[in-house]
């Protein structure tokens, strides 16, 4: 019977692989949280993330976040627009936590090579995106220790599920 180790299967069940070492899973882990633990060392500028994200963000979703119609979603714009009968749900306006956008930038862009960009190019990246929606200055470095500290516009509007059955806690 085949024993469930984390998320990797054990070797033995069918006799192909090897155990993961403790280095590769700690490769692995890459996991951020919203209060910034995970976050690895580095920093990054939105001066310095606009030549990033030209070489590997616009094709997509143009050259100042505004997106290609029905293609790629834009990445600017719907502050302020949450509580509206036309919502607009953007990075600026939806996201909670500005860690859980270097954390998706870090997973899965670019969206033909994720997990391409070293740790410095995803903070630069994450700083412009930020930038670009009105939240930081171009000139304000972001890193490990003060990207947590970043308030987007839309922090508080997610709360916690209040049902008996789920253990969700804010």
């Amino acid at each position: 019977m085949c024993k469930l180790v984390g998320f990797l299967v054990a070797v033995s069940c069918f006799g192909q692989g090897r155990p993961a070492s403790a280095e590769l899973i700690q490769k692995l882990d890459i996991t951020v949280f919203a209060d910034g633990r995970g976050l690895p060392v580095g920093k990054g500028t939105a001066a310095a993330g606009r030549a990033i994200y030209k070489s590997k963000c616009a094709v997509c979703h143009n050259d100042n976040g505004e997106g290609r119609e029905k293609q790629y979603p834009a990445l600017i714009g719907g502050i302020g627009t949450l509580a509206t009968e036309r919502s607009v749900k953007r990075v600026g306006s939806f996201w909670p936590y500005a860690t859980t956008v270097f954390d998706y930038i870090r997973r899965s862009m670019p969206f033909d090579h994720p997990r391409t960009m070293g740790v410095d190019e995803v903070y630069a990246v994450t700083a412009f995106v930020l930038h670009l929606n009105g939240l930081v200055a171009e000139g304000m470095e972001l890193n490990e220790k003060n990207l947590a500290a970043v308030k987007m516009p839309n922090r508080d509007g997610f709360v916690p599920d209040q049902r008996p059955d789920v253990k969700a806690r804010r």
